[in-house]
């Protein structure tokens, strides 16, 4: 079996891949990243490692150093201008991260047509992909908990609210959870405007707000696990 791996701002996403799809997923914090030697111990054997790692190199040498106590090479994925069925027209295509990268091929593994690519983490992306598989561009903001940490740490009196969304809020707290999930929705309903006359448009959707968002998402879509790792199982056969 294969070990692909996600490293972000805040978790490592893991997933282990064979001819037949995933037989496991699961997550480490990074705050906690030691732990993922034990998850490894548990995995059986593994042909090969391959990821993506926005979380820095301190974070990609530990990994390194665990796959190499295993006796494996950790191999890690770099933008490309072309491959895999995407075209990255980015003016720098290296530039763009390689978690983007590998969550727009997925996008493409699952779905033929026109999408906007979302990942709905520490920060919020939305990445335009159209029906000709080229990647057009896409926006970035600060994520869902990270707005409403931004209101709790920059305002004398708005604490980090524990509220819910509501259509007209009575509450703080309602109105902060409220006002910030309605800044996620009209961004991404804003993005996928630029999709959405291609036939079978579609709002891919991942990531740890996923859940948060999707209920009240106006355009058509759908929740992927993890579109990052179904990138690299994509990648496997061609690296």
């Amino acid at each position: 079996m294969d070990l692909l791996l996600d490293a972000g701002n805040t978790r490592l996403k893991w997933g282990l891949h064979d001819e037949a799809g995933w037989r496991a997923q699961g997550a480490v914090l990074l705050t906690a990243l030691d732990g993922f030697a034990d998850v490894l111990a548990g995995l059986g054997p593994i042909r090969r490692m391959l990821g993506a790692n926005v979380a820095g190199p301190a974070v990609g040498g530990r990994i390194t150093a665990f796959m190499a106590a295993r006796g494996l090479a950790a191999e890690w994925i770099k933008s490309q201008p072309e491959g895999f069925g995407v075209r990255n027209s980015y003016l720098d295509p290296a530039r763009l991260g390689a978690d983007r990268w590998a969550a727009l091929v997925g996008a493409r593994a699952l779905h033929a047509g026109a999408a906007l690519v979302v990942t709905s983490g520490t920060a919020t992306t939305a990445d335009v992909l159209d029906a000709g598989g080229v990647f057009q561009g896409g926006a970035i903001l600060p994520g869902l908990d990270l707005m409403r940490m931004s209101l709790a740490r920059d305002t004398a009196q708005l604490p980090f609210a524990d509220g819910r969304f509501a259509q007209t809020p009575q509450r703080t707290a309602d109105a902060i959870v409220t006002g910030c999930l309605h800044a996620q929705l009209g961004a991404i309903e804003r993005m996928f405007r630029l999709v959405a006359a291609g036939e079978g448009a579609l709002c891919l959707l991942n990531g740890g707000a996923a859940a948060s968002l999707a209920p009240h998402l106006e355009c058509p879509h759908r929740v992927v696990d993890n579109l990052v790792l179904e990138g690299l199982a994509r990648m496997l056969n061609d690296l």
